[in-house]
C-alpha cells in the first residue's frame, strides 16, 4: 500500500465501487464573475485573476495540481503581471473550495469546465493570445482536454504549456502498482491516505512546502476511489500524444522530479507526431523538481514560459530547451 499513499502525495504539491461523482447535464449559460465561474450545470468554482492594467498582451488559463487549488498560481502571475500578460486559474472541482471536495468527477467534467472557462475567456478578451497552463494534474487536463480524449468540447487556444504534466500511465507502472491499486479501488474506495512518512521530495523550496502544509484548502488525506480517478486521467493523457494536433506546445521537467518519472514523460514525447513536435519546444531544467514554478529556481522558469508566449519560435532565455534536446526530447 506504500505506493498508493505515494499516489496519494504526488501532483499534490503535484471498477468496483467507483467514487466518481455525477454531475448533471448543463442547463444554464456559463459566465464569469470576479471571484469565479458559473459553469453550464450552476457549478460555482472560485477563480483567482492578476491582471495588468490595460488590455493585456496575452491571457494565461491556468490549472492547478492534484489536491492544490487556485492560489497555486499566486507567484508566478505577479511576475507575468510585470509582462503585461493577465492570469486566470480556477479552483477544479474536488479541489480548493470547488464543488464535491475531495471526490472525483471525471475527466470528461474537468475537461467540460476547462472548454467553457477558455471560452468565457475568448469573449472577454477577443482578439488577445489565451494560453492554457497545466500543472502536473492541471496538465494532464490540459492535454485530455486539447486532444478531445473524454469527449467534451476542446478548449479554445492559442497554445498550451506543461508544467511537469501528470503523464505516469499505467503501462509505465509495474504489475505490483497496478494490482495494488486495484485491490485498494475494489476494497477500500474510501480509505484516506497521506504522504507522511514518505521521502519524498517535490520541491527544494522548504519555506513553500512548509506554507502549504499549513493550507487548511490544501487537501491532506486522499481517497483511494479519487486516487484512481487520477491514474485514469494520467492513463488518457499519456495516449492522448499522437492526437493533440498542431497546437503550440510549451513542455517543461524537472531533473529532479521524484513525482512524474522520467520515463512515461520521455514516452509521452516520443509519441507526439512529427506535425506535433514541430510546434512543441521542450525544456529541461537541471535544477528543477517537480514543483517548476514553486521551487528556488522558479524565476527562470517563469520568465521561460513569459518568453515563449512572446514568440514561440525563439530559444528560451535559460537554454533549457538545448538540454532538452540533447539528452531528453526525441530528434526531428
Amino acid at each position: 500500500m506504500r505506493w498508493l499513499a505515494v499516489l496519494g502525495l504526488i501532483l499534490a504539491l503535484g471498477g468496483c465501487a467507483g467514487g466518481e461523482i455525477f454531475t448533471p447535464v448543463g442547463t444554464v449559460s456559463p459566465r464569469m464573475s470576479s471571484d469565479a465561474l458559473i459553469m453550464d450545470d450552476g457549478a460555482r468554482l472560485p477563480l483567482r485573476a492578476w491582471l495588468p492594467a490595460g488590455q493585456p498582451r496575452a491571457v494565461i488559463l491556468a490549472l492547478h495540481g492534484f489536491n492544490d487549488y487556485s492560489n497555486a498560481f499566486a507567484v508566478p502571475a505577479k511576475l507575468w503581471l510585470q509582462r503585461g500578460i493577465a492570469t486566470y486559474a480556477y479552483d477544479q472541482r474536488g479541489f480548493g473550495r470547488a464543488p464535491d471536495r475531495g471526490r472525483w468527477v471525471g475527466v470528461k467534467r474537468l475537461d467540460t469546465d476547462l472548454a467553457e472557462a477558455s471560452r468565457l475567456l475568448r469573449a472577454r478578451y477577443p482578439g488577445v493570445p489565451l494560453f492554457v497552463l497545466g500543472e502536473s494534474m492541471g496538465g494532464a487536463v490540459a492535454i485530455t482536454a486539447v486532444a478531445g480524449s473524454a469527449g467534451a468540447p476542446r478548449p479554445v487556444c492559442d497554445g498550451i504549456v506543461l508544467a511537469a504534466p501528470a503523464v505516469w500511465g499505467r503501462i509505465t507502472m509495474s504489475v505490483f502498482e497496478r494490482a495494488g491499486l486495484w485491490a485498494g479501488n475494489a476494497l477500500f474506495p474510501g480509505m484516506e491516505l497521506t504522504g507522511r512518512g514518505l521521502n519524498v521530495t517535490p520541491s527544494d523550496n522548504m519555506p513553500m512546502l512548509r506554507a502549504l502544509s499549513r493550507d487548511a484548502l490544501v487537501i491532506k488525506e486522499t481517497r483511494v476511489d479519487t486516487i484512481k480517478g487520477l491514474v485514469d486521467l494520467m492513463d488518457m493523457a499519456l495516449a492522448a500524444a499522437p492526437h493533440i494536433g498542431k497546437v503550440p506546445m510549451l513542455l517543461l521537467y524537472g531533473q529532479h522530479d521524484e513525482i512524474v518519472p522520467h520515463m512515461p514523460t520521455h514516452l509521452f514525447i516520443t509519441d507526439l507526431t512529427p506535425a506535433q513536435r514541430g510546434e512543441s519546444r521542450i525544456a529541461l531544467y537541471h535544477h528543477g523538481y517537480h514543483m517548476l514554478l514553486r521551487d528556488l529556481d522558479a524565476d527562470i522558469v517563469i520568465a521561460d514560459i513569459a518568453a515563449w508566449i512572446g514568440d514561440h519560435q525563439a530559444a528560451l532565455p535559460s537554454g533549457a530547451d538545448r538540454r532538452a534536446g540533447e539528452g531528453f526530447a526525441p530528434k526531428g
